[in-house]
C-alpha cells in the first residue's frame, strides 16, 4: 500500500473547494450535496432532476483530472484487498447510506454545517465504525 503524505495546502484548497460547491448547491438549487443522494438520483432519475445530478458528479471526477493535470500531483492507493471485495463493500456502503438516509458528505459536511443533531450521531456513528473497522483489520487480523 502506498503511504501518502499530508498536503496541508491541497487539502485546504479541496476543502474550500467542497464548501463552496456545498454552499452553492444549496443556494442555487435548494439541496443538499449528498453524494450518496445525488448519484441514487442518477440511477433512479426523475426527468426534471437529472441534469445537474449528472454535473455535480461529472464535477467531481473531471476536478481530479484537473488537480492532477495542473499539479502533477495524484494519490495511487494499490488497493491491500480484491476487487471483489471491494464491490462487496461498495454495495454495503450504499445500503448504509440509504439506511442512514445519507452518507458523508450529506451528514458530515452539509448536516453539521446546519447544526443537524441527527446529522452529528450519523457522522459519529461514521467515524466509530470506520475506527473499529481499521482497528479490526489491521491489529486483530493483520
Amino acid at each position: 500500500m502506498t503511504i501518502v503524505n499530508f498536503t496541508p495546502y491541497s487539502a485546504l484548497f479541496g476543502g474550500a473547494l467542497i464548501g463552496l460547491s456545498a454552499a452553492l448547491l444549496y443556494l442555487f438549487k435548494g439541496r443538499i450535496a449528498g453524494i450518496s443522494g445525488i448519484f441514487g438520483g442518477i440511477l433512479v432519475p426523475t426527468k426534471s432532476d437529472l441534469s445537474w445530478r449528472v454535473v455535480f458528479i461529472l464535477g467531481i471526477v473531471i476536478g481530479g483530472f484537473i488537480w492532477h493535470l495542473i499539479t502533477g500531483d495524484g494519490t495511487t492507493i494499490k488497493a491491500a484487498v480484491s476487487p471483489t471485495w471491494i464491490i462487496i463493500g461498495g454495495i454495503i456502503v450504499g445500503v448504509g447510506t440509504t439506511l442512514g438516509s445519507g452518507c458523508t458528505s450529506g451528514h458530515g459536511i452539509c448536516g453539521l454545517s446546519r447544526f443537524s443533531l441527527r446529522s452529528l450521531f450519523a457522522t459519529l456513528s461514521f467515524m466509530a465504525t470506520g475506527f473499529i473497522s481499521v482497528f479490526i483489520i489491521r491489529h486483530l487480523l493483520g
